[in-house]
């Protein structure tokens, strides 16, 4: 019988001792000890790195009972320098995954919940005659979650001292998914005290703090300069673009091979490689997905997007429907699989995400929605290459412009919308265009004054909610000039679509500017793309926007064989 894929198992010596399959990362333990005395891994949602800070936590560990039955078959055993640090330290071990909510004190609540339990794994110490008797009280006051909110802010810090004392040895502490809270609170609305409460929390332990042997803390993004490590001269970041450590999260592809042909899933080695693998860390390419490439072969081999369908994309949505036009045609390139260069920001600020839009390349970075092919210094800044990693996160776009689309169309008027722009029904395509713009002005706060936001929004529904039957194509040369958008039809015989958009300017009225629009297309002759194509008949759009108000101008021109 074949080892048991283990699919949402994150504790390692679960794993471990069920002989569940294991891609052996333990040799991110040399890793950590050559690092820095505290250690920031930044790295997508669902690429292990919760299993591996519990390998860590087992590894580094005093426990009363052996552990080395869980490395005995691993790599890191057979370095002997290495193997003399194991077991050797009283460890505090936290993940924050499950601190989300949409209120501070229900967030509040899950931080004391998370605290109460490792307090709760380390209990022996109320027996061990070590304790001053107000130093049981105060431990007994966090284990029943009733400790008053400073004291939870200096928690760790307590337990550490608690801990070198009775282990008269240094303490490593490992904090997981740090991050969590603060995406949540940043969404929700009270950023601001979860910011500061995980400042406290995190530089309590971690600062100056002689009780230290090593910290090491995961999440998916660096809010450095937001607070939380703003205090700290001794952090070691490393985010996905640094090259240590750059194959310890994530599969490579001889760890996929060797799966593959454990499951006897050779032969879609390919299939697989497109779907989930194409991320770059460091200088490490072609890191596969290693959540959806166990679900993969736990489902013998179906192709799924199961990464995308772990997370909540509300940010992203919210972020994309309210970019500028230009990050918006940006986007536009990356779906039509041509990468884009921007500066990422490697420390992220929640706040500055509403005021700097360009700040979603490096949360999509990031987070994993984009990877980067290169990278090169210019004026300081690194500049990447970003492209979308696999067919799985291409998907994960597809759906979720076309959430968007259905959001600002009511869902069942999508297809008499994209019914009436091929058949040249203005009167239809109006209406239903109309009721996009509002919808996208008020829903995501738009303002009324940039209606080129909600027309470039327009782009990228039409190009996933079309493109299995068109191609579309915005912002392109053709005649003698650029038209706005076109779509051409992927069957023979149908006809294609011209679209121009333009502001009404002081003086003119909408309809003397939608007129302009659909002249400029016979002018400037958009159409002669489409000369060498089998289209039955070009329809013309000149589209004109005032504020919230539109009017649409059509024509149709047969095609001249």
């Amino acid at each position: 019988m074949k080892k048991c894929i283990p699919i949402g198992m994150s504790d390692y010596k679960t794993l471990i001792e069920k002989n569940c399959y294991y891609v052996d990362k333990t040799l991110l333990v040399k890793d950590v000890l050559k690092s820095g005395q505290i250690v920031l891994v930044t790295r997508p949602r669902r690429f292990g790195k919760t299993l591996n800070l519990s390998m860590l936590r087992y590894f580094f560990e005093r426990s009363p009972e052996s552990n080395e039955h869980l490395f005995s078959e691993t790599a890191i055993w057979g370095d002997t320098e290495v193997k003399a640090m194991f077991g050797q330290f009283p460890v505090i071990f936290l993940t924050f995954k499950g601190v989300k909510a949409m209120q501070w004190d229900v967030s509040y609540h899950l931080f004391a919940i998370t605290i109460s339990e490792e307090f709760d794994r380390h209990r022996y110490l109320l027996e061990s005659g070590i304790l001053w008797p107000e130093e049981i009280e105060l431990y007994r006051q966090i284990l029943a979650r009733k400790a008053p909110e400073a004291e939870l802010r200096l928690s760790l810090h307590f337990l550490a001292k608690l801990l070198e004392r009775y282990y008269k040895q240094k303490v490593i502490v490992i904090i997981d998914e740090y991050d969590v809270p603060i995406q949540s609170a940043y969404v929700h609305g009270f950023y601001q005290e979860a910011i500061d409460f995980s400042k406290s929390l995190l530089t309590a332990i971690l600062k100056d703090n002689n009780l230290l042997e090593k910290g090491i803390v995961t999440g998916i993004l660096t809010i450095a300069k937001a607070g939380i490590f703003t205090d700290l001269n001794n952090l070691d970041v490393l985010n996905l673009t640094h090259t240590r450590m750059s194959d310890k999260f994530g599969f490579t592809p001889p760890e996929v091979e060797q799966l593959l042909n454990y499951y006897d899933l050779a032969a879609k080695r390919e299939e697989i490689k497109a779907w989930y693998d194409g991320y770059t860390f460091g200088m490490t390419a072609e890191i596969y997905n290693p959540w959806s490439v166990l679900k993969c072969a736990n489902d013998q081999g179906v192709l799924e997007t199961y990464w995308a369908n772990t997370g909540d994309n509300v940010l992203i949505k919210k972020l994309i429907t309210r970019a500028s036009a230009s990050l918006k045609s940006q986007l536009e390139l990356i779906l039509n699989n041509k990468p884009v260069e921007q500066p990422i920001i490697e420390t992220m600020i929640f706040p500055n995400l509403d005021r700097q839009s360009d700040l979603i390349w490096s949360l999509l970075l990031f987070t994993g929605y984009l990877t980067y092919q290169n990278y090169e210094m210019k004026k300081g800044k690194k500049v990447c290459s970003l492209m979308i990693p696999n067919e799985e996160i291409r998907y994960l776009y597809i759906d979720m412009l076309n959430d968007i689309f259905k959001e600002m169309v009511m869902g069942e008027e999508v297809s008499d919308m994209l019914l009436a722009i091929t058949e040249g029904d203005t009167y239809t395509f109006t209406k239903l265009l109309q009721s996009f713009v509002l919808n996208s002005m008020s829903v995501y706060d738009l303002p009324s004054n940039e209606p080129e936001k909600s027309y470039h929004l327009f782009v990228l529904g039409l190009l996933v909610a079309l493109s299995d039957s068109y191609e579309v194509k915005s912002n392109r040369e053709s005649g003698f000039g650029r038209y706005d958008i076109m779509l051409i039809p992927k069957k023979e015989h149908k006809p294609a679509v011209i679209m121009e958009f333009k502001i009404v300017r002081p003086g003119e009225t909408l309809e003397i500017t939608a007129q302009k629009a659909l002249e400029q297309i016979r002018a400037k002759k958009y159409a002669q793309e489409l000369r060498a194509k089998s289209v039955s008949s070009v329809v013309e759009y000149g589209i004109a926007f005032e504020g919230k108000n539109i009017l649409v101008l059509s024509g149709v021109e047969e095609k001249n064989d």
